[in-house]
């Protein structure tokens, strides 16, 4: 059994760390010319964005249906490997319990052979059991702190990678991916921000858990579809997602708020020169840090108490166009009063607290 949970479970993750996601073709652009004013323009892979495609910075190409980008399997889950990257979650903490229950069988039989009752004290004898037959394999010291070792590292594996099984099936059960669920709170906080009285209803949602199991999990192991066009729901259209996304990306720049830096930061992910708290207190993400220096511009879209987070902005051509997003320091920046009409500063600005 143990030899079939490793066949198993190494299939499953060599097969999602192999097969990949799945990338939206380069320079891919949707059959109706028109219907690129609803869909986002990639610089990178100079392609628009199919529905439910992200990029990734990591892979530095876009992604269908992508749900994240996962460090242990050294890819993105997506389209073409949501499916073993799922399984393999199943499977590992079904392993590793099979494997706890024979590390507690064997040093509860061990120990018990090894155990002496006395009117004031229990004493453990590690040296011999006191019955016979002997075991075949020493259980000495050294087995039962491995024992116990191995064991704490299967209890442990099977919490963790449980609850991130647990949390894959949720997303699954309702045709979501975790980029998607994050995108439709947003929605929800939008509609309910401006009060425009609009219903988002997530397109992709088939209604039935078992229809949106069926959209990942199929007995050929090859997803439906060709992860750049999908089934939707009555009301809505293959955009309605993409749409939203719009919207949010609107709302952002209007909500954005420019900064300046007045301190050069090298982007280091704890920067000991810029305060106790700056150091103690920097985001626990996989998010870049971005370097500045001294006069650049920054469009703030949201913060911590000591963090921002930022894009910065191009003056140049010669920036090479490519778009620096990522964390830096609050203290490093201060608030950037300017014109809207000229786009110049104004007197009397202050330093943002």
């Amino acid at each position: 059994m143990l030899l079939n949970w490793t066949v198993m479970i190494l299939y499953n993750y060599f097969s999602a760390m192999f097969v990949g996601p799945g990338y939206v073709p380069l320079g891919w652009t949707p059959e109706k010319s028109q219907d690129c004013m609803y869909l986002q323009y990639c610089k990178v892979c100079q392609s628009y964005k199919a529905p439910r495609s992200h990029h990734c910075r990591k892979c530095n190409r876009c992604v269908m249906k992508m749900d994240h980008h996962c460090p242990w399997i050294n890819n993105c889950c997506g389209y073409q490997n949501h499916a073993s990257f799922t399984l393999f979650l199943l499977l590992a903490p079904l392993g590793c319990i099979h494997a706890s229950f024979i590390f507690i069988m064997t040093m509860y039989t061990q120990l018990y052979n090894r155990i002496s009752f006395g009117w004031s004290s229990v004493k453990i004898d590690m040296s011999a059991a006191k019955r016979d037959p002997r075991p075949i394999i020493p259980f000495g010291l050294s087995a039962f702190a491995a024992s116990l070792f191995a064991l704490g590292l299967a209890l442990g594996t099977t919490i963790a990678v449980g609850m991130l099984f647990i949390i894959q099936m949720k997303v699954i059960l309702t045709n979501k991916t975790s980029i998607e669920s994050w995108i439709e709170e947003k929605a929800k906080d939008r509609i309910q921000y401006y009060q425009t009285g609009e219903t988002f209803i997530f397109p992709y949602d088939m209604g039935s858990k078992w229809k949106n199991f069926r959209q990942v999990f199929t007995w050929s192991g090859i997803p439906e579809g060709d992860g750049l066009d999908w089934p939707v729901r009555d009301g809505c259209h293959q955009y309605s997602l993409t749409i939203e996304q719009l919207k949010q990306k609107a709302d952002k720049r209007v909500r954005s708020v420019r900064y300046r830096a007045i301190e050069d930061y090298s982007g280091v992910c704890c920067p000991v020169t810029k305060g106790v708290k700056t150091f103690f207190t920097t985001p626990c993400t996989e998010e870049p840090r971005i370097a500045l220096s001294k006069g650049d511009l920054i469009l703030a879209t949201r913060g911590l108490k000591h963090w921002m987070y930022g894009e910065k902005i191009l003056v140049s051509a010669a920036d090479g166009g490519i778009r620096e997003r990522g964390w830096f320091p609050r203290k490093c920046v201060e608030k950037y009063q300017y014109d809207s009409e000229t786009d110049q500063p104004v007197d009397g600005e202050k330093k943002s607290k």
